[in-house]
């Protein structure tokens, strides 16, 4: 079913007056709560930074964006390069970095029509979570500003204070998004009784097929496929 903003409206309304359990609503992040992937526009941004070298930094930078896109990234090649730049900059200027980097180039990427849906979550005192593929040190701040604490991020290494290039544990990716959600919930009341899941990805075909509510958000041409032959509840908050 696809969803006109005037539709997710009343959807929203609707959805407050719920008369079953508290759910878990989880939420993809890139390209689906915001605009753009924060892991490409991470390593734009430090390309103008000069923190890395330009020309083989951006190649690498949109190859990985365009095999996420196309359903066939190398994840374990991906993390690594992501973290690469973590163990190759000083601790304090990365994190002045990225203070910079979400306030001028993630803040204007995040999309009101998100904003409300996680406020109806909220609202409804509904378990909210982020899961992503794209490395914590990013992403933290990112679900902040939705105002979520629970974060389920690929976790780049740390040792002795410094990060060391390398990943730590599973990278929620694919099956591995599942992988950490069911690791989350041995640790956690909540159970996937009723449950949410927003992504634009078919590369969270596993994720989606595994909650009770899959909606696809702002979703990529195979991920709308599915979607529509399933009957899933689509979302564009772009138009």
């Amino acid at each position: 079913m696809d969803v006109n903003r005037n539709e997710f409206t009343l959807l929203l309304l609707l959805q407050n007056f719920r008369t079953s359990h508290l759910a878990l609503a989880i939420f993809d992040l890139d390209e689906t709560l915001i605009s753009a992937d924060s892991d490409h526009a991470w390593g734009e941004f430090i390309i103008r930074k000069g923190l890395v070298e330009e020309s083989t930094h951006r190649e690498l930078n949109d190859q990985f964006y365009n095999d996420y896109r196309a359903g066939c990234l190398d994840i374990d090649a991906y993390m690594k390069f992501s973290c690469s730049v973590l163990a190759a900059t000083d601790s304090k200027q990365l994190i002045s970095l990225r203070e910079e980097f979400v306030e001028q180039e993630i803040k204007p990427l995040v999309q009101s029509g998100a904003l409300e849906l996680v406020e109806s979550h909220r609202s409804a005192g509904d378990t909210l979570m982020i899961i992503t593929a794209t490395i914590e040190f990013i992403t933290r701040p990112i679900a902040d500003l939705f105002g979520i604490d629970t974060l389920i991020a690929p976790i780049p290494e740390v040792r002795d204070g410094k990060y060391t290039g390398k990943l730590s544990g599973v990278p929620s990716f694919r099956e591995g998004k599942v992988i950490r959600l069911n690791a989350w919930l041995k640790d956690n009341p909540d159970t996937l009784a009723g449950s949410y899941f927003y992504s634009d990805s078919i590369n969270d075909l596993p994720l989606l097929e595994l909650v009770d509510h899959p909606t696809a958000v702002n979703p990529d041409e195979s991920l709308q496929t599915v979607a529509e032959n399933r009957g899933w509840r689509i979302l564009n908050f772009r138009t």
